[in-house]
């Protein structure tokens, strides 16, 4: 090899060694492929996504196909003090599990073991169960009465402790809430 090209060459060592050569070809693709797939899985996210049924009022419908579940769903109108978690009220259907119209809350602050958790919609008074900052119906019985109350007054609220004796008070308007429980129940009827 002539001298001169030795000379250009050495000069160049660091600029040879960022081109590719065919051993890593391979590890390259295995690169592209694992950006590409990282690229995607928003996208795959997304399409998981539950879709809207229908917003009504403060109330909302949605369809989760992934589970496949519906449930119409709203957060608290007024909550007492700051909140420590987003509470909500929900109804849910799960077709395949043969569940339907179970009320579901979750509570802006987790409560004290052993308080009751009062449940008042109008003149109804419930006592759910649950734990933490978790609350449901004792039964499907309990669930419908719920449903029914919910249906014909204009709020409702949840109410309970904290550990440290503070109050929890989440509120609910109500207005719509009959609309987005019969959008959720019949999102989910032909699903079986």
């Amino acid at each position: 090899m002539p001298t001169f090209l030795n000379a250009r060459i050495s000069t160049c060592k660091p600029c040879l060694q960022s081109i590719p050569n065919r051993a890593n070809e391979g590890a390259m693709r295995l690169r592209l492929f694992l950006i590409a797939t990282w690229a995607a899985l928003p996208a795959t996210t997304l399409a998981a996504t539950p879709t809207a049924l229908g917003i009504f009022d403060g109330w909302g419908a949605f369809r989760d196909p992934a589970t496949p579940r519906c449930y119409a769903l709203a957060a608290p109108s007024a909550t007492i003090g700051t909140p420590t978690v987003k509470g909500y009220a929900s109804v849910g259907y799960w077709p395949k599990s043969r569940i339907r119209g179970q009320f579901y809350i979750r509570l802006s602050k987790a409560r004290a073991p052993n308080r009751d958790l009062r449940l008042t919609i109008g003149s109804r008074r419930f006592i759910l169960t649950g734990n933490g900052a978790h609350g449901w119906a004792s039964d499907a019985r309990m669930d419908a009465a719920i449903i029914a109350a919910m249906r014909s007054a204009p709020s409702m609220s949840v109410t309970s402790s904290t550990a440290t004796g503070g109050a929890i008070a989440d509120t609910y308007r109500l207005r719509g809430a009959a609309t987005a429980i019969d959008a959720a129940a019949l999102g989910c009827a032909k699903i079986r």
